[in-house]
């Protein structure tokens, strides 16, 4: 893998800020209304087999959005179910808003093993369908102050969010709602 990623970010540096937010396509509105970013590419439903939270299976279901302003990725992460989760452990301590800092990394098991000799933990891991798994981290301040999440940098990764990049560049404000896929 590069040192860049597609779409501008360094690896092994910021390459994506997510929220969590109540209602996403309010969400959206607000994001393109206000800061221009997008389009946002939306997917439903996402709860794949495997996924864990805090060493146990999660059933906690999402649907999420990934749109750009520059080079920064945004992520729009609304929680569908009252299981627990990242996502539910924020909302309840803090409310909606700033939920997590995405870091590539080329290896994510190898990072989160060096997290964790920090003093991190991990709180959440899942499947992603660019390939992988995320991992999110928490210091023991996760929920109040934000998590971590490692991101796989896997050839599907950098080829779909540059995709979503590459659809916003001179992106005349039509069509915000789009498909992951």
């Amino acid at each position: 893998m590069t040192q860049t990623l597609g779409y501008g970010q360094p690896m092994g540096g910021i390459a994506q800020t997510a929220f969590v937010v109540e209602d996403l396509q309010a969400s959206i509105a607000r994001f393109v209304a206000d800061t221009a970013a997008g389009p946002f590419f939306v997917l439903d439903h996402f709860l794949t087999p495997g996924q864990t939270y805090r060493g146990e299976e999660s059933r906690a279901d999402i649907t999420l959005a990934m749109g750009f302003a520059g080079h920064m990725l945004i992520e729009l992460i609304q929680p569908l179910d009252g299981n627990p989760s990242v996502y539910r452990e924020t909302i309840e301590l803090r409310g909606y808003g700033f939920h997590h800092f995405g870091i590539a990394c080329e290896d994510v098991d190898a990072a989160s093993r060096d997290y964790q000799s920090r003093g991190y933990e991990e709180a959440f891991r899942a499947a992603v369908p660019t390939g992988g798994e995320v991992v999110y981290l928490d210091n023991g301040a996760g929920a109040q102050w934000g998590f971590l999440e490692l991101l796989p940098v896997t050839p599907g990764m950098d080829e779909t969010f540059t995709r979503f990049w590459k659809a916003s560049q001179g992106w005349d404000g039509s069509d915000p709602l789009r498909s992951f896929i």
